[in-house]
């Protein structure tokens, strides 16, 4: 499948919406599994199960689960083509609410480890290979560096798209301009899921009397996400979970895709001398797609990214 560069469709945000808006999408027969947590939660993990011996599992973005079209588009895509697909939903994003006060966040690899030690157990899969979006894709990132040499050996790839690899100039990126249209949907789906956990969190010392005023991410993450998690405030959550900073460290092949015109990313998103400085881990920086968009004319309804993906996995 030639792959070539995304569509050019006139700027950043464009490339961005119309393929979340227009883009039809083949629904997945997953197969929905629940998992335990080490400290009493839950995890829905929804499988796309062949019997074949590659696995392919999916972190999906920031307020999105497996349902999502980019999701479910790569899903297809490599079911298609030889692989078990397992596409996992963070706490609270499932459909269900999790137990928990904590939910999850863009560092939470604890997470990931749980699903990967998982999929793993059976020695059901000679090869797994991990994709990540957004938010997924830096949670990816920060897993594989964490682990460095003692990553499970049966991962063999790792593909992450749209990508912010630096959370504090991201996060307030997205607090500017168009963007802010982005952030009121974010925030006001974090803050009702706050609403929802209003008991466990008020138990923890939290104070919800203002939840309301906060309007962008870094105000909620400095609020919630970052203490709720261990963080002191959002600028500590920010700087210990950028993934820029666990490159360096990715024994893997890896590929980062990030597009020039992507509007939720700061230039700092685009860790240029990390990759540079690594012999496993590869940057491309196509000039269009926007953020998780990546729509290319003549594929028909396969995206660009799930193309680029499939073809840089079957070649790591």
């Amino acid at each position: 499948m030639s792959q070539g560069m995304p569509t050019n469709l006139g700027n950043g945000h464009i490339e961005t919406l119309l393929p979340y808006l227009l883009r039809p999408v083949k629904q997945q027969d997953y197969q929905r599994q629940r998992i335990d947590t080490p400290d009493g939660d839950f995890l829905d993990l929804d499988w796309v199960k062949r019997g074949q011996k590659k696995l392919l599992i999916i972190s999906h973005g920031l307020e999105s689960s497996s349902r999502a079209q980019y999701v479910q588009g790569m899903a297809d895509l490599f079911k298609q083509n030889g692989f078990d697909v397992l596409a996992w939903n963070y706490r609270s994003c499932s459909g269900e609410m999790n137990r928990t006060a904590r939910y999850y966040h863009s560092g939470a690899s604890d997470d990931l480890d749980v699903v990967v030690a998982h999929a793993l157990k059976n020695n059901d899969y000679d090869s797994v290979s991990l994709i990540g979006f957004s938010l997924g894709g830096n949670l990816t990132l920060k897993y594989a560096g964490e682990k460095a040499e003692g990553l499970d050996p049966r991962i063999q790839s790792i593909c992450v798209f749209s990508t912010p690899c630096y959370l504090k100039t991201a996060s307030h990126q997205l607090a500017t301009g168009f963007n802010r249209i982005y952030t009121q949907t974010f925030v006001k789906s974090l803050r009702q899921k706050v609403v929802d956990k209003h008991a466990l969190l008020s138990r923890q010392g939290f104070d919800l009397s203002r939840l309301n005023e906060l309007r962008t991410l870094p105000d909620f993450d400095d609020q919630f996400t970052g203490p709720l998690h261990g963080f002191k405030d959002s600028d500590d959550y920010y700087e210990q979970c950028s993934s820029r900073y666990f490159i360096k460290d990715i024994k893997r092949p890896t590929l980062i895709v990030n597009a020039a015109n992507d509007p939720f990313l700061s230039k700092e998103c685009y860790p240029y001398d990390e990759v540079a400085a690594s012999q496993t881990v590869s940057l491309e920086v196509p000039k269009y797609g926007g953020h998780v968009g990546f729509f290319k004319f003549g594929m028909g309804n396969v995206m660009w990214s799930e193309a680029r993906a499939l073809s840089f996995i079957r070649t790591a």
